[in-house]
């Protein structure tokens, strides 16, 4: 059963304290943005939208591909489409978890331990191949995708606003990788596929890109203090109860499937609603509809799953198990709750 693109699920209109009108801002960043990356990523609209669905959810990116499609480019185009700090990190297995965060270092001078700060101190951080690094290493991540925030030699340091990582990985049967841990899947609010471009595509990328690397033609068309204020509008997006009764019963019912052992945590209820409310101002809408949580519901729910031995022995998907679970689930209509 799908949703129709109504009021349906609302509690009386929207939010009274975002105007229609302010969906303009919202609007006009995300289509500056779409419109630099997809010069980029030919062909490729929908990794775009969730790319700016999860940067105006104030999340973290996890783009899962063979090699060779575009991850890195992605990462990359949308980083230099805003003029904030960059960083970039090539996970190995030798990196250790000072190279990220960074370290405290003596000096010799004033005899004092001074902190040096890590590649993560930065808006945007991208971490190339992050699988590719030892769990060890991954976990220097934890803290501050949750929290925006690094602990070193029991000093906390606050990171940058706005922060996001983007993180790319190569499937898991590759030779040199390490399985993500579960904290450090369910860090992440949106996980996409690039996936092979279609043949016209691929010509068009072939004619355009094969002479010069349309990464250096880049200039960014925002910067971060644009961005915060367009996130700051997107978390007044209204989402009435039974919307948000509806997430909370599609998170839930992952946990009872049979074929997962281990299904989805509170924290992703939190950033299905998030992403549910970027999803409905990239639609123009000052208020979320299920179909706004159904349109985001793959991509946040299916990285977090662990399947168990018997449905991974039959081949079936997470993104397949989220998106049966979509269409059996009852959809809240006006005025009646789940």
């Amino acid at each position: 059963m799908t949703a129709t693109s109504s009021r349906a699920g609302t509690d009386g209109g929207p939010d009274a304290g975002l105007a229609p009108g302010a969906l303009a801002e919202v609007a006009d960043l995300a289509n500056r943005i779409a419109g630099t990356v997809g010069r980029v990523i030919v062909g490729k609209p929908d990794v775009v939208r969730i790319a700016l669905i999860t940067l105006l959810a104030e999340g973290h990116l996890l783009v899962e591909d063979v090699p060779g499609v575009g991850k890195t480019t992605l990462a990359k185009a949308l980083a230099r489409a805003i003029d904030c700090t960059v960083s970039r990190v090539q996970f190995t297995p030798d990196l250790l978890p000072g190279d990220i965060t960074g370290m405290s270092i003596y000096n010799r001078q004033t005899s004092e331990f001074e902190f040096r700060p890590g590649p993560v101190f930065a808006n945007i951080v991208i971490a190339d191949e992050i699988n590719r690094a030892s769990p060890k290493t991954q976990s220097a991540l934890l803290e501050s995708m949750a929290e925006r925030q690094v602990t070193v030699d029991g000093m906390t340091y606050p990171l940058a606003t706005p922060f996001m990582v983007v993180a790319t990985q190569n499937p898991i049967e590759m030779d040199g990788t390490y399985p993500l841990p579960e904290a450090q899947r369910d860090r992440f609010t949106c996980r996409v596929s690039v996936g092979y471009p279609d043949m016209a595509a691929e010509l068009a990328m072939v004619d355009e890109h094969a002479a010069a690397d349309p990464l250096r033609a880049i200039r960014p068309v925002t910067d971060g203090r644009r961005v915060a204020a367009v996130v700051d509008l997107v978390r007044r997006i209204h989402i009435g109860p039974e919307v948000r009764q509806y997430c909370v019963e599609l998170v839930a019912a992952t946990r009872r499937m049979p074929d997962v052992r281990l299904g989805a945590s509170p924290r992703s209820t939190l950033q299905l609603v998030r992403a549910a409310r970027a999803q409905a101002a990239l639609s123009g809408r000052t208020f979320v509809v299920p179909d706004d949580v159904q349109a985001i519901a793959v991509p946040v729910l299916a990285h977090r799953l662990l399947l168990t031995p018997e449905a991974i022995a039959a081949r079936r998907s997470a993104a397949d198990l989220v998106r049966g679970l979509i269409g059996r689930a009852p959809v809240p209509a006006p005025g009646r709750p789940v």
